[in-house]
């Protein structure tokens, strides 16, 4: 009788572990039925329509505010199809898509904190015509926002790069674009690459880089906040300060700029980058305006800071 009775409370033991551990572990698909149930909530006003936990932080556009807020309350319409990435390592889920609010068109990028199966974390960056701010910031139409099929493309596992590796590839964009001269530093880009900033296609991003056209960049402060391997894809947060000290300068090939940048200015930014047979293949961010030098919440210590 004691040995059956020890018997089934080890038996009840194991079985509670065992569902304890897989309600921590969420993989791609997991994480991916998540971002499916955020975007339907959020579309439809209802944080009940998702895994959302008791206490759930939430920023948009840099700003921390009660959840729920902001867009919340004024989106009408999910555009799609969305750019989704996971990364089971972090429990963070990335968003890309394009959204009304009633008769404002905008771009929306997300980042989740998901642990133990719900979500705790929501940011959001949202650009729209309305809240960008001088000089003029790249944003195309949301009617015509596609993401490029390579971004979907699922990496074989034999040929996938290790987190360490993409990371660096990713922080050699931004290490490119800062003081920009011309020189591609730590990273590199497929023939074909492009860029879409705000839903606006730009291509041939390895010669604008190679030209040293973005001189004016000071810095890039960044974090780098979610890693997929299985789509070999990084997301990062950060900010681009433009001093605002230059007024003109010359190009690699001599041709004379005059720099937009006439005080001091940052972007704040959620940018993905696709990492393809070693190099970027695509490039997709959503970006705002923002006060000079102005500093991300989630860069906080108790969210991970891991920069300035």
């Amino acid at each position: 009788m004691f040995r059956r009775l020890l018997l089934s409370l080890l038996t009840l033991l194991v079985a509670t572990l065992s569902f304890a551990s897989s309600a921590q572990n969420c993989d791609h698909r997991c994480l991916e039925g998540i971002a499916d149930a955020y975007r339907k909530a959020y579309l439809a006003h209802d944080p009940s329509l998702a895994p959302f936990a008791e206490h759930v932080v939430f920023s948009e556009n840099n700003i921390m505010m009660p959840f729920p807020e902001g867009t919340w309350d004024t989106i009408t319409e999910d555009l799609g199809p969305p750019l989704v990435m996971t990364d089971p390592v972090s429990g963070n889920i990335g968003i890309y898509t394009a959204i009304m609010q009633m008769d404002t068109p905008g771009f929306l990028a997300v980042r989740l904190g998901v642990r133990h199966g719900r979500i705790t974390e929501v940011e959001h960056i949202i650009s729209t015509k309305r809240n960008l701010s001088a000089p003029p910031t790249p944003i195309g139409e949301v009617k015509e926002y596609v993401h490029e099929p390579e971004l979907f493309e699922t990496i074989p596992a034999d040929q996938r790069l290790p987190r360490e590796k993409l990371i660096a590839l990713a922080d050699g964009y931004f290490s490119t674009l800062a003081r920009n001269n011309g020189e591609i530093r730590g990273t590199c880009f497929a023939p074909e690459a492009t860029r879409r900033e705000n839903g606006l296609l730009f291509k041939d991003i390895e010669g604008g880089f190679k030209s040293g056209f973005y001189l004016f960049n000071e810095r890039v402060r960044r974090v780098h906040v979610l890693v997929d391997e299985e789509h070999g894809i990084v997301m990062s947060r950060g900010f681009i300060d433009h001093k605002g000290n230059i007024d003109k300068y010359n190009t690699v090939d001599g041709r004379e700029i005059t720099s937009v940048y006439r005080e001091p200015h940052s972007w704040a930014f959620l940018e993905s980058f696709k990492i393809k047979n070693g190099c970027i293949a695509a490039v997709v961010a959503d970006f705002i305006g923002a006060p000079y030098y102005m500093q991300a919440p989630w860069n906080a210590p108790q969210y991970g800071y891991l920069g300035p």
